[in-house]
């Protein structure tokens, strides 16, 4: 009898250890740019990613979950290394990441042949949206001309007749430059690309300045477009009207403040959008981190309830990557943006607004809604992708 009583209890063990170890848990990269002038970029998305797992209670889709954390210094080299051992000795499920195109055109390879999804929080290049979608990658941003286009869109519907254009010279500057002429009509008066991470805009201003335009366009993310409306503001331009995007927003109007007050920006939220989900996500964020939120935080919150939402639709398996995958194109979870699809090419159906720098009652810098632009919008290259899953 006290044989088959130890014999039970030890069976009884080794089915609890069993049990404990086919509990899968879960590995996700965050691969993102967290020093140079653009950190506060990444800092931003990791910090939203990181949130919706603190309230989580530590777990997506139900499973404990490690956040492996990577800076790609703004290199594509760098990057291309650290995913690699994201991907080949952490042995990650998911890679979020990054913050910008050209680091994205380069890691894109490598995490979608290996046995990892891609999440991009923030980039998303209309190659990738087109001819080269792939299954195993998914975006939470948008593809990048959408957001220019809304300023290009919102220059064509005032009636600027001369529009002055500047981005930086890499894939993101290019298809920024390109989303504002599919739907601006008018005279493009100068067009000018600058270094990427250039940080002194004087002979640029000067060509504004004898250029006249009715309006300036401008795409200069981080510390970019910190100098840049600055360096504008100080030159005397304030009376021509600035239209951005990714240059006055929250993670650049800390170090802008009043400079930046009144200019214009694209974006699909603002952090006074309204809804009891986005209110108690901004309250927790700033009370977490002492900083508004931006775009990049609120996408990158978001990429982690999409994962969540996947790990749930595949009953918890890593392993079952079509389940997974399914999951990710059915995006079944509330975002903070309100209206979002994933579209067939991987990249969110949603809407875009016109938003405008304001200094808020507690003296905090954010960018405010003004009008919406495009409802339900589908990129202009998502008709190009054959999805072979």
């Amino acid at each position: 009898m006290i044989k088959a009583k130890l014999f039970l209890t030890l069976g009884a063990v080794a089915l609890m250890a069993s049990s404990a170890a086919a509990q899968e848990k879960l590995k996700v990269g965050i691969v993102v740019t967290l020093s140079g002038p653009s950190a506060v970029l990444g800092q931003q998305a990791r910090d939203g990613f990181n949130l919706a797992v603190k309230q989580l209670a530590g777990k997506l889709g139900g499973l404990d979950t490690e956040v492996i954390i990577v800076d790609d210094e703004l290199k594509p080299d760098v990057a291309v290394n650290k995913v690699k051992g994201l991907v080949e000795r952490d042995q990650v499920n998911f890679v979020v990441g990054p913050i910008f195109s050209n680091v994205l055109q380069a890691i894109h390879k490598p995490v979608v042949e290996s046995n990892a999804f891609l999440i991009s929080p923030n980039a998303g290049t209309s190659n990738f949206a087109g001819p080269q979608c792939n299954p195993n990658f998914f975006v939470t941003s948008y593809q990048n001309d959408q957001v220019h286009e809304v300023l290009g869109k919102t220059a064509q519907d005032k009636g600027y007749k001369r529009l002055f254009l500047i981005a930086p010279n890499y894939q993101a500057g290019k298809d920024s430059l390109a989303g504002v002429k599919r739907h601006y009509k008018g005279e493009i008066v100068g067009e000018i690309y600058t270094p990427l991470n250039q940080l002194d805009f004087s002979a640029e201003l000067a060509q504004i300045a004898a250029a006249k335009p009715d309006a300036v366009f401008a795409f200069m993310p981080g510390g970019m477009g910190v100098n840049l409306v600055r360096q504008y503001r100080q030159a005397g331009l304030a009376n021509i009207p600035f239209l951005s995007a990714f240059t006055v927003d929250e993670s650049t109007l800390p170090a802008q403040k009043e400079a930046a007050v009144g200019f214009f920006g694209g974006a699909n939220w603002a952090p006074d959008m309204k809804s009891p989900q986005n209110e108690a996500f901004v309250k927790a964020y700033e009370a977490a981190y002492n900083s508004v939120p931006g775009t990049y935080a609120m996408q990158a919150y978001d990429a982690a309830l999409l994962i969540d939402s996947a790990i749930k639709s595949a009953g918890g398996k890593l392993s079952d990557k079509n389940a997974l995958r399914a999951g990710l194109k059915k995006a079944d979870f509330k975002s903070l943006r309100g209206n979002f699809k994933i579209g067939v090419n991987g990249y969110p159906v949603q809407d875009f607004y016109l938003v405008q720098v304001v200094q808020r009652p507690d003296g905090k810098f954010a960018t405010s809604l003004r009008e919406k632009v495009f409802s339900d919008y589908v990129d202009v290259y998502a008709k190009d992708c054959k999805p072979t899953n």
